[in-house]
């Protein structure tokens, strides 16, 4: 995206786009296997607390991971081999988008489209809608254990152990249905755009943030970098200067 921005444009080879899919799709399929199994974890947390240890072990979550890349890879896999057999004319060969998508590829395809998009489709729904269906249903199955709880520190507790995951998978699914799951007929370029956007640029910058800064040792450590600046440092040793210099004029 930057190398297009600074040189107003950019070319690229059929072969190069399929690829630069490819790499684009894999990972994001995988997060939404991800986020499906991070909403696994905050269930057993939260519904089944004294079993968690027991059952959320490390080696169990190693499994979950390499599943869901795994399955992440099959399901590329499925889609690649019938776009990359689609003919592109030379006529049309402008892509008005920041990287090689999967509507702008097909939108200069010569060949009839229609099986690519309902292959494509078929995958997106059963990897995308089923594990938001499962998120939903291990959420509703969380809302219903906190509003069980009679103390509000504790329900605001039990709230805010689950409060990132849920703000991401807001996110991220919310521009990935918006963008795949509705009629290309009447979507705006400029609009496509600026949700790819969301999920290919905003997701990854709010992610340290969402998640880290709720770690107690990341912001101790976080404070002491900002305190430790030079700009703060000199700011912080002011006070006691001027103070000084009161005392001397009175």
């Amino acid at each position: 995206m930057l190398h297009i921005m600074l040189n107003n444009g950019s070319s690229m080879s059929v072969s190069g786009c399929i690829t630069q899919f490819f790499f684009f799709s894999y990972p994001e399929c995988a997060e939404c296997l991800l986020l499906t199994v991070m909403s696994y974890d905050r269930y057993l947390a939260i519904c089944k607390p004294l079993n968690y240890h027991s059952i959320m072990t490390c080696m169990l979550c190693l499994k979950y991971i390499i599943i869901s890349w795994l399955i992440s890879l099959l399901a590329v896999l499925i889609t690649i081999p019938p776009i990359s057999q689609l003919s592109f004319c030379q006529t049309s060969n402008v892509i008005d988008h920041f990287f090689c998508d999967f509507d702008p590829i097909l939108e200069l395809s010569c060949s009839d489209t229609f099986v690519v998009r309902l292959l494509c489709t078929s995958v997106a729904s059963l990897f995308v809608v089923f594990p938001f269906v499962l998120i939903v249903i291990s959420y509703s199955h969380i809302i219903h254990t906190v509003l069980q709880i009679q103390s509000n520190n504790q329900r605001g507790k039990a709230f805010s152990t689950c409060g990132s995951h849920l703000a991401v998978v807001s996110i991220f699914y919310g521009t990935l249905f918006t963008i795949y799951l509705t009629p290309v007929k009447g979507k705006s370029t400029v609009t496509h755009k600026i949700l790819s956007l969301m999920y290919c640029v905003a997701t990854p910058l709010i992610n340290p943030a969402i998640y880290c800064l709720k770690n107690k040792d990341v912001k101790i450590a976080l404070r002491k970098f900002i305190q430790n600046l030079p700009c703060v440092s000199n700011t912080s040793s002011n006070p006691v200067n001027i103070n000084k210099l009161e005392q001397e004029v009175r």
